[in-house]
């Protein structure tokens, strides 16, 4: 599969006294539409890396499996931008109810918000590991180190999966909901233990980020962007530590502030 992230273009720039020209290297946006069991399911605008991963973090993002055993076959057609998926559960329940919101009575008023899928996948993170604050700072600082591809295009997100200490995994994507969802698919597809495990995000944390995270099963997101209220009503909710503005040496934690130590 070519996994081509950026294109060098041929532009024109300023440099403070005089235009001229140069080469850049732009982040590669593609199409892809997703079916399921036959049926148009949903179209990703995406990066085309790791497009396996992320059909099946995608998918089980939006209730249509929990398990990668669940899915049959998986097919993709980079050229065509296709993805084509046969699952083991030819009706799945997620199909019904993709992208319908569900008004909910449960304890947590921003449970309201919820799609009804996320009813059923986002789960409540109970272990409270922690983690030293110092490391938050330190694995955020690594995930941008090792960021090449932002750093060549300047437009795409980074996620990683890491322990309290090292980066166990990362993506990228011009999407930053993509990123996760490849980070979801690469644990389900290699069955990863996620306990203990942080997400480390270079994104703002909106519900729908908050969300993903609470789906992949992580209680731990640290990010260099700011939350958004809702999502830190769900944070509440859901048991997650949110962590944001993580930049130099200071973080601001907002949610279950007991997982971050001295």
């Amino acid at each position: 599969m070519n996994e081509e992230v950026m294109e060098q273009r041929t532009i024109i720039r300023y440099n403070g006294e005089s235009l001229s020209e140069t080469n850049d290297q732009i982040a590669t946006e593609y199409a892809m539409t997703i079916y399921v069991n036959g049926e148009e399911f949903a179209t990703m605008v995406c990066t085309p890396s790791h497009l396996e991963e992320l059909v099946i973090g995608f998918l089980a993002s939006e209730g249509m499996i929990r398990r990668v055993d669940e899915i049959e076959s998986l097919e993709i057609n980079e050229d065509r931008g296709f993805a084509y998926t046969e699952l083991v559960n030819k009706t799945p329940a997620g199909r019904e109810f993709h992208s319908k919101r569900f008004i909910g009575s449960c304890c947590g008023k921003s449970r309201q918000f919820y799609f009804q899928n996320d009813v059923k996948t986002a789960k409540t993170i109970a272990k409270k590991s922690t983690i030293p604050v110092k490391n938050c700072l330190t694995l955020m600082k690594k995930m941008q180190e090792s960021s090449t591809d932002f750093q060549k295009t300047g437009g795409l997100h980074n996620a990683a999966l890491c322990t309290t200490d090292d980066i166990v995994i990362a993506h990228s994507d011009i999407g930053r909901h993509n990123a996760l969802d490849k980070i979801y698919g690469h644990c389900l597809k290699n069955r990863i233990p996620l306990r203990g495990k942080v997400i480390v995000f270079s994104g703002r944390i909106s519900s729908e980020v908050l969300l993903k995270v609470s789906k992949i099963g992580v209680g731990i997101v640290l990010s260099k962007s700011a939350p958004t209220t809702l999502a830190i009503e769900l944070a509440h909710d859901l048991g997650i530590t949110a962590c944001g503005f993580i930049r130099g040496n200071s973080l601001n934690i907002y949610s279950h502030a007991d997982r971050i130590t001295e």
